[in-house]
């Protein structure tokens, strides 16, 4: 039998994690804290993953699919791709991890309860959560571009932006896969994600094609996506664009942030606390 004294401490654990107070740093940088120490252990196997595969997608198709085509838009088309590989790279390296690691955290590992248990309420968790990933997605996804400058891309001081949009994008897209996380009942409803949503995104994004050779339809589906905002961003970048369609592709980016973040946080907090 419980005590009266642990009844006690759970009812306030649990009405301080229902009613949340400020929105701290110190609880965000003690969770990065952790993911620092986490990596440090397992930073080879990750890396190798989240760069080689992204590489490979632009080698085989920049070379192989670029001496057909040979050029878009007066660009190559290994320097084409490889602009939009960035986008994929950082799609691949924050969704996946927002998607799995999340809900293997919370299902089958039960890390979340030992953090809230300390000064950290469900915003500062997944906030946190969300900007590590996205930390690393804004560095992986520069790997494809290393690439291309060795094929001829020319680097350009605009491109030392590339990293920011990363994490921006990065951390839009790790948050999606924390709602997504804090939905599916089975881990084994990821497949409908993975191919219903995530395959799509980098398919329709711009990134192998441009979207002006789709339909109509497809096209106004595609200046939805968070992903062809990213893409156009570092294409821009890359080969010049003006101030206000920068603007709107960030704007784009950030209102979908927003969005997923205020639903990630209403869902994992359904699912750890209520």
């Amino acid at each position: 039998m419980t005590t009266m004294s642990e009844n006690v401490a759970t009812a306030r654990r649990s009405d301080r994690y229902a009613r949340p107070g400020r929105f701290e740093l110190a609880p965000i940088t003690g969770v990065l804290a952790r993911e620092w120490a986490l990596y440090r252990r397992t930073w080879a196997p990750i890396t190798f993953s989240a760069v080689v595969e992204p590489v490979l997608y632009l080698l085989a198709f920049g070379l192989g699919m670029g001496a057909l085509i040979g050029g878009i838009g007066g660009y190559s088309y290994i320097e084409f791709l490889g602009t939009g590989i960035v986008a994929m790279s950082v799609l691949f390296s924050s969704m996946f991890p927002g998607l799995i690691n999340t809900f293997v955290r919370r299902e089958f590992q039960h890390s979340y309860e030992g953090m809230l248990a300390a000064p950290v309420d469900v915003r500062e968790l997944v906030t946190a959560e969300a900007l590590w990933i996205a930390l690393k997605s804004g560095v992986y996804g520069c790997a494809p571009l290393l690439v291309a400058f060795a094929f001829g891309l020319q680097p350009v001081p605009a491109m030392l932006l590339v990293p920011f949009i990363g994490l921006v994008t990065g951390f839009g897209f790790a948050l999606l896969g924390i709602l997504l996380s804090a939905l599916i009942p089975s881990i084994r409803m990821m497949d409908y994600i993975i191919s219903g949503i995530i395959t799509p995104l980098f398919l329709v994004a711009g990134t192998f094609f441009p979207i002006e050779q789709l339909p109509s339809w497809a096209q106004t589906a595609a200046a939805a996506n968070p992903l062809y905002h990213c893409v156009e961003l570092v294409r821009g970048l890359a080969f010049g664009i003006g101030l206000l369609p920068a603007l709107g592709h960030f704007a784009a980016i950030a209102l979908f942030t927003a969005v997923v973040w205020f639903l990630a946080v209403l869902q994992m907090r359904r699912r750890l606390i209520d």
